[in-house]
């Protein structure tokens, strides 16, 4: 078998690992990735600003210095940088690195880039006709990006989707292939025993349903746990703050690592999604801990979730039929979604099928 020298690039924005509070899955799974086809015998480079630390065979920085400083010190705090000043440098760090990738590709360096920031690597795969690209898709395709996508595409770019439900809006890219998201069955680690309370981990916004989640802890009276870094604003302000109380709980922000311990304890994960959700790592993480999980069918839910085994798929957002699948969450066996994750979702299964992807595109 062919062993492959890959460059792959997340973001420059911060460092990889990101900073404490910054929730950024694109980043897990790039790492996941690049660190698995390392095992497997190839080369891997990762393109990332100065302090990124991955087991890969080199860290590229180009003396790019992240954007984010843990000091507090950043461009962006510069004077008279405001948020249509701050969106370029956030592309223009992106693409130093990426044309940096480009440039060492060019010299025969690399076999193929592996690009997650897709919208700034268009231009410079468009003029690179030789150099193969792999984008993976981790965003809905609204609209005009898929007009975009369109506008730039060339036969040596090539789209990864993480669902076959996030293609729907663009159905004609030129894809790879679907390859599901990988979870970390040692971090998420299987209980059978668990306590007795709900659960809701994510960002705490609108879209991700946590407002719908208060109502259903209220409207079933059982004990909720919230999980997400802090925010600001009205939406927490007016949906979520005034029910929080000793059974309507907010956790904080709980690292990666360490969600295991109340995914394992909670008898059930909701989350009612209220936007197409290309993949739900929340699905995936809560079930490999054994913990069914009740959503909206949204997106890949129902790519995701066996119905009535590993957990309920709620129909047209209904919150009383919500409710009532609290209710009868003991009739799912928890191995079950253990083993649900175990075939169809582990990082093993991820990792093969870039790699298959990677070698068959060649």
């Amino acid at each position: 078998m062919k062993k492959l020298k890959i460059a792959t690039m997340v973001t420059g924005h911060f460092v990889t690992p990101p900073p404490k509070g910054i929730v950024y899955a694109p980043m897990d799974i790039a790492i996941e990735v690049s660190e698995g086809l390392i095992k497997k015998g190839h080369e891997v480079d990762f393109y990332g600003p100065e302090g990124t630390k991955v087991n890969v065979t080199k860290v590229v920085s180009a003396g790019l210095k992240a954007l984010n400083q843990s000091d507090g010190n950043s461009i962006l705090k510069k004077p008279n940088i405001g948020g249509a000043e701050a969106d370029k440098i956030f592309n223009l760090w992106d693409q130093f690195l990426i044309a940096k990738m480009f440039a060492e590709a060019e010299k025969g360096n690399y076999d193929l880039l592996h690009i997650h920031p897709i919208d700034r690597a268009l231009p410079l795969a468009l003029s690179h006709p030789k150099i193969p690209v792999f984008y993976t898709l981790h965003d809905p395709i609204y609209p005009w990006r898929a007009e975009i996508f369109s506008m730039f595409s060339s036969p040596n770019q090539y789209y990864v989707s993480i669902s076959d439900a996030q293609r729907k809006p663009a159905p004609n890219l030129n894809y790879a292939a679907t390859i599901y998201n990988g979870v970390n069955l040692d971090t998420f680690r299987f209980s059978e025993s668990h306590d007795n309370y709900l659960l809701f981990v994510g960002r705490l916004q609108p879209e991700k349903g946590l407002a719908e989640t208060v109502q259903i802890a209220k409207m079933t009276g059982e004990k909720l746990l919230i999980v997400g870094p802090p925010v600001t604003g009205a939406y927490w302000d007016e949906k979520v703050a005034p029910y929080l109380n000793e059974k309507i709980r907010y956790v904080g922000f709980v690292p990666r690592e360490e969600l295991f311990k109340y995914y394992q304890r909670a008898k059930a994960t909701l989350v009612p999604i209220q936007w197409e959700e290309p993949f739900g790592l929340i699905l995936t993480e809560s079930m490999a801990c054994g913990t069914p999980v009740i959503a909206f069918d949204r997106g890949s839910v129902s790519e995701i979730v066996i119905e009535g085994k590993t957990g309920f798929i709620i129909k047209d957002n209904n919150l009383e039929e919500m409710a009532d699948a609290v209710k009868k969450i003991d009739e799912i066996k928890r191995i079950d979604c253990r083993k649900h994750v175990e075939d169809n979702f582990s990082i093993q299964r991820m990792v093969d099928h870039y790699e298959e992807v990677f070698l068959s595109h060649l």
